[in-house]
């Protein structure tokens, strides 16, 4: 396709994903756990966040 981003808009996303797997990694590390079940866990979260600020549940804090 010879599609081609902007240099600022490149390192935009790779600070995103640097982010990322920042968060992976050090939850990995923090829970003893593969990354993979990191990122899951992350996921859910932010699911689960999502879905509370929408108003279809309510929190169990």
């Amino acid at each position: 396709m010879n599609y081609y981003w902007p240099k600022d808009e490149v390192l935009e996303k790779l600070n995103i994903m640097t982010n990322a797997f920042k968060a992976v990694a050090d939850l990995a590390m923090e829970k003893k756990c593969y990354t993979r079940d990191a990122a899951y866990f992350i996921s859910i979260l932010r699911v689960a966040k999502a879905i509370e600020g929408r108003g279809w549940v309510k929190s169990k804090k």
